[in-house]
């Protein structure tokens, strides 16, 4: 009679967990990333998918965290009281957000403040710093496979652009990143921007990719001294293309 008892209730808790996901963990914006690996337009892919990127979510310690790429936001995790599958966000200044686990993706549901969005799980689960699980997976994805430098400097040499963010093969840079969101975005107008660097020295260039060929150009600056920078496309610096 008590391991009856005992099978009835652990029957009862499996049936109350699969009926309310757990939707602890990091979930990423993997739309935005397959947008704008196939379509070589990074900024536009994440002004369409976004703007969110990333969601860090903890049931136990009712917290929940979001990336945009540029700035984060922290919020109070709870249950919604009058839908058990869903989750409410509590922000400062009483703004809310209700997210629901829809299979194997996390909705945030549409709202005032922001557009339906889907994330997914990310290959990679374990301790990062929110957005870094994002970055990963789209620099593993946007520049993935090895470039061969048809101009520039370097001319012939294979470049292998790295998940972590480093880079092998492109002259005189060991590190890269690329522009998602905040100052680099405004600076940059319509166009993609990629920050190359070396030790403590870096800067800009705008890039187009489409398809397999990619093209670096000097960031010009059109503002005034006293103005914020605003870039245009320069003369072509890089020509690669995908081996």
């Amino acid at each position: 009679m008590r391991r009856a008892l005992v099978l009835s209730a652990l029957l009862g808790l499996l049936t109350g967990c699969a009926g309310t996901p757990d939707p602890s963990g990091t979930w990423i914006n993997q739309a935005a990333i397959d947008a704008a690996s196939k379509s070589g337009k990074l900024r536009e892919a994440l002004l369409a998918y976004g703007p969110n990127l990333e969601w860090r979510l903890d049931t136990r310690n009712q917290q929940a965290t979001y990336s945009n790429g540029f700035e984060q936001g922290e919020g109070q995790l709870s249950q919604d009281p009058a839908d058990k599958k869903r989750w409410q966000v509590a922000f400062y200044g009483s703004k809310q957000e209700a997210l629901a686990v829809d299979g194997k993706q996390l909705v945030q549901v549409g709202s005032e403040n922001w557009p339906e969005q889907r994330f997914a799980r990310p290959e990679q689960q374990g301790p990062a710093p929110i957005g870094a699980s994002f970055q990963r997976a789209l620099y593993g994805s946007f520049l993935k496979g090895t470039w061969v430098i048809q101009e520039g400097q370097g001319q012939g040499a294979k470049v292998t652009f790295q998940a972590d963010g480093r880079v092998e093969g492109m002259p005189g840079a060991d590190r890269y990143a690329l522009c998602l969101a905040g100052d680099c975005a405004a600076m940059s107008g319509d166009s993609d921007s990629i920050w190359l660097q070396q030790g403590r020295q870096g800067r800009e260039y705008l890039f187009q990719r489409e398809d397999d060929k990619l093209e670096l150009f000097e960031a010009v600056n059109r503002a005034q001294a006293d103005e914020m920078p605003e870039y245009a496309p320069g003369k072509r610096v890089w020509l690669l293309e995908r081996d």
